[in-house]
């Protein structure tokens, strides 16, 4: 590995949408990254298979952070180093293989999240439909995405994807209410939500860390990027953030003052990757 000063961490699902293609410039800025032996590790509420093919296509290369904080997924033979285990108790194992990955589990794996949420559905008496539960027509239907693309979606290391039918804003508040009590994650994306056990993006950041800085022997600085709707799942994690809004410059700062350790951005600038490079590495 190369020797580098930081290391981001970029919350991309506003930034590579699943319908459409990614912002302009991320690809060349993606490029300029490697060529200078910057890591970039992705985060993404997708699941592994689903954030398979962006990887390949924008060519990223580095480690990535999906299903909103349940695992760090390392691709094969990146730091040539054996993690330690972040087990938090015996059944949990320090790593597994998933696929072309090495996982770093944070949350407990399926089907925990699902009997989870099945017990906390009859518990409550509020109704919920995963989405593993639905036809191919219905699973279309209710994700708005292509056939492939829908089918990704439900197939899940982690989290579990549901939604909720037919219930008032009240149930569905104390639903979540009563889930939180007993430990349980939620995230909300439109319509769907998921729900995990365990998941943190914090601890995934501070695994990640640990990992380059036995590779590079000594600690490299965390910046964060995000768009505003995802920046607070990130920036508390990170010692610099850079906030990308697709605002005016001079709204900027009202969200994220420039400084030291922040800076904002805005999306619709044109050389807005090269700010974000000058930010990352300002001797370059």
């Amino acid at each position: 590995m190369r020797q580098t000063s930081s290391v981001l961490y970029i919350a991309v699902d506003t930034l590579i949408p699943q319908a459409g293609g990614a912002i302009h410039g991320l690809d060349e800025f993606t490029a300029a990254l490697d060529h200078r032996g910057i890591p970039a590790v992705w985060l993404t509420a997708r699941s592994r298979l689903q954030f398979d093919d962006p990887r390949r296509k924008h060519g990223h290369t580095h480690p990535f952070i999906a299903e909103d904080g349940c695992a760090v997924y390392l691709p094969e033979d990146y730091f040539h180093l054996r993690p330690h285990s972040i087990a938090s108790g015996p059944q949990k194992a320090a790593t597994l293989r998933l696929g072309r990955f090495t996982a770093l589990p944070v949350a407990e794996r399926l089907p925990a999240a699902a009997d989870s949420l099945e017990a906390l559905s009859e518990d409550t008496g509020v109704s919920v439909v995963t989405l593993r539960s639905l036809s191919p027509r219905e699973l279309v239907l209710n994700t708005g995405l292509p056939q492939r693309e829908a089918e990704l979606t439900r197939q899940r290391d982690f989290d579990d994807i549901f939604f909720f039918a037919g219930v008032s804003d009240e149930e569905i508040k104390r639903f979540l209410a009563e889930g939180r009590g007993r430990k349980l994650q939620f995230r909300q994306h439109g319509g769907l939500w998921s729900i995990s056990i365990g998941a943190s993006v914090q601890l995934c950041i501070r695994e990640l860390s640990k990992l380059y800085a036995r590779a590079l022997r000594y600690h490299a600085r965390t910046i964060a990027i995000a768009t505003p709707d995802l920046a607070p799942a990130l920036f508390p994690f990170c010692e610099r953030t850079i906030l990308l809004t697709d605002r005016k410059s001079n709204q900027v700062s009202h969200d994220q003052p420039d400084g030291a350790h922040g800076q904002g951005l805005t999306l619709q600038d044109p050389d807005v990757w090269d700010s974000v490079l000058k930010f990352v590495a300002p001797t370059v």
